[in-house]
């Protein structure tokens, strides 16, 4: 069976307090499905079921080896999800507020591209 692409979502995320590039990343995919809804896969493509999506989910955020996996592909609904993580997105300086378990000035930029496929013969 061949792969075919349906939708390329983008999106950014930022983890202002608390330097967690999972929260950053999270973010980022949630901001790039917020608005989109996929009538065609059901109406256009025919499944019946939306776990039979196959949804492929890239990271680039700082410090890329913390990010935590299932925190990130929790946040899609359906789909047989897979993430690569890479390093990128960026570092800002923010303010440290001691109150909100901040570890330092950083604030963490993610970017994200959810992409949905579907397998045709």
């Amino acid at each position: 069976m061949a792969r075919k692409r349906l939708i390329i979502e983008m999106g950014m995320g930022i983890d202002q307090h608390g330097q967690e590039p999972t929260v950053a990343a999270a973010r980022a995919v949630r901001n790039a499905i917020a608005h989109n809804a996929l009538p065609g896969v059901w109406e256009v493509v025919g499944l019946s079921d939306p776990d039979q999506m196959i949804v492929e989910v890239k990271i680039a955020v700082p410090y890329p080896e913390q990010v935590r996996e299932a925190e990130v592909l929790a946040v899609l609904p359906f789909g047989r999800k897979s993430l690569t993580v890479e390093s990128g997105g960026m570092v800002v300086q923010g303010r440290a507020i001691a109150s909100l378990d901040d570890k330092n000035d950083e604030m963490l930029i993610a970017i994200a591209a959810v992409t949905v496929l579907i397998e045709t013969e």
